[in-house]
């Protein structure tokens, strides 16, 4: 599974990005990566709640008709497994021969 780097999120918004929930409280998080994977760009944030624990949220970046980029929650079950594994693989490369 090849991936291509981007830094879409990153050139426009920097490395601190705010969702704001459904009850309009917001969350600051971390981009920790940016990559495209068939002809999708993905983001990867971690807020500091997530970090504790040590997981991270996987959305699908998408650019609006106004040509200004969203993020977008994956309902996907098997395309968010896809594209968490793809990360663990960019972070920990070498974790397949242990």
């Amino acid at each position: 599974m090849s991936t291509q780097p981007t830094d879409v999120l990153r050139k426009t918004y920097g490395d601190a990005i705010i969702l704001f929930d459904e009850q309009n409280e917001s969350t600051e998080y971390r981009l920790l990566k940016e990559f495209v994977y068939e002809n999708r760009t993905y983001a990867v944030l971690q807020s500091d709640e997530l970090k504790k624990d040590d997981e991270f949220d996987v959305f699908r970046v998408v650019e609006s008709a106004d040509g200004e980029y969203e993020l977008v929650t994956i309902e996907d079950d098997d395309e968010w497994e896809t594209v968490s594994e793809l990360y663990d693989e960019m972070v920990f490369p070498d974790q397949d021969d242990l």
